[in-house]
C-alpha cells in the first residue's frame, strides 16, 4: 500500500510520465494506495494492534502524517470518541457532519436531507480533501476544549506538528509534481482533486456501510452524557459486517468488513477478525444478540442508500 501511494506519484516527480492520461492514472493509483494506507496500516497501527511493539505501531500510525492528516487528532476521533459512542448523535464523531447531511434520526432535519440519498456519495468523495486542508485543525481546537487533549504547550506543539507534516505532504504531492513534471499546474491541481475524490469515496464507503445501516440502533446517552448498557451489547447493536467471505476485498480494506468483531475487539490486529468471526457469530446467537452482516459489499452500499434516503425523509426522534 504504502508503494501503491508513493511510486506512482514518484514516477510524475521524475518524468517517467508524459502523458497526460497517465498524470490522472497515477494519482488515482496513488488515491488507492492512500486508501490502502488508512485502512490496513495506520488504521491498525493506531489501535496499538500492528505489532506487539509499540514503537513499531507508532512509527507505522505516522503513515497517516504521511498522507496529509494527523494520528494523534485520528486517535482521538476514532479510538476515543467512535469506538466510545458509536452511532450516538453528537457523541460519535463520524456521524457528527455537516449540516447538509443528516446521519442519525436524533439529528435535526432540514429540507435538503430529502435528497441527501443522492448527493452524499459526491461529498464522500471529497471528504479526504477537507481532511488533509482544514478538518484536522477545526477537530483539534475542538477537542482541546473538550479536555481531551490536556495543557496549552501540548495543544501548540500539536498545531506545530500538524503543520509540518502537511508541509511535507504537499511539497510531496502538489510542489515537486509542479516544479519537475512536464504537466500543467492546472492538470497536476485535476489529479490531485481526482486522487482524494478515489480516497474519500473508498473510505466512506467502507466505514459508512458499517454503521449507518437500516438494521443497526441509534442510541442516546444520559443526561448525564454516559451511555447506557453494557459496552459489547452496544458494539452488536450498532455495527454490521459484509462481504466476509471475499478474502482479497477484505484484504484490501484491512479487514474493515468485519467490523462488529473490530469494533469488540480493537485491540485485536484485522488478521484474526475471520477466523474469531464465527465464535462471535455463535455466541450472539447463543445469548439472542443481534448479528448483523449483509452476503455482498453491493447489498451493504444499498442498504447505505436506503438508510440515508430513510433519515432524509424522517422527523427527529422523540
Amino acid at each position: 500500500m504504502l508503494s501503491l501511494y508513493f511510486v506512482p506519484v514518484l514516477l510524475v516527480i521524475l518524468g517517467v510520465v508524459s502523458q497526460t492520461w497517465q498524470l490522472y492514472l497515477c494519482f488515482i493509483l496513488s488515491g488507492l494506495g492512500m486508501a490502502g494506507i488508512g485502512m490496513g496500516v495506520m488504521h491498525d497501527a493506531i489501535h496499538g494492534t500492528y505489532s506487539k511493539n509499540k514503537s513499531i505501531n507508532k512509527l507505522l500510525g505516522y503513515t497517516l502524517n504521511l498522507v496529509g492528516a494527523n494520528a494523534t487528532v485520528w486517535k482521538i476521533q476514532h479510538n476515543v470518541l467512535h469506538h466510545s459512542f458509536t452511532n450516538i448523535h453528537e457523541g460519535d464523531d463520524d456521524i457528527n457532519v455537516p449540516f447538509f447531511l443528516r446521519f442519525s434520526p436524533n439529528a435535526k432535519k432540514n429540507a435538503m436531507h430529502s435528497y441527501q440519498h443522492l448527493y452524499t456519495w459526491f461529498f464522500y468523495g471529497l471528504s479526504t480533501l477537507s481532511w488533509v486542508t482544514s478538518k484536522d485543525f477545526v477537530r483539534l481546537n475542538r477537542y482541546y476544549k473538550m479536555g481531551l487533549l490536556k495543557g496549552k504547550n501540548i495543544y501548540r506543539n500539536t498545531v506545530l506538528k500538524i503543520i509540518a507534516w502537511k508541509v511535507m505532504y504537499y511539497i510531496f504531492i502538489l510542489v515537486l509534481p509542479i516544479l519537475f513534471s512536464p504537466f500543467s499546474v492546472g492538470h497536476i491541481l485535476l489529479a490531485f482533486v481526482a486522487l482524494h475524490f478515489v480516497t474519500g469515496l473508498s473510505i466512506s464507503l467502507v466505514f459508512q456501510t458499517a454503521h449507518i445501516m437500516p438494521d443497526v440502533t441509534f442510541p442516546k446517552m444520559d443526561s448525564a452524557g454516559q451511555v447506557e448498557g453494557e459496552r459489547m451489547i452496544h458494539q452488536l447493536m450498532t455495527t454490521c459486517n459484509y462481504s466476509e467471505k471475499n478474502r482479497v476485498f477484505s484484504w484490501l480494506i484491512g479487514g474493515l468488513n468485519y467490523q462488529i468483531e473490530h469494533h469488540l475487539f480493537p485491540d485485536i490486529c484485522h488478521v484474526h477478525y475471520r477466523k474469531i468471526a464465527p465464535i462471535v457469530r455463535k455466541t450472539a446467537a447463543e445469548y439472542n444478540l443481534p448479528y448483523y452482516s449483509k452476503v455482498t459489499f453491493i447489498q451493504a452500499l444499498k442498504s447505505h442508500f436506503k438508510m440515508l434516503h430513510w433519515l432524509g425523509n424522517t422527523k427527529v426522534a422523540s
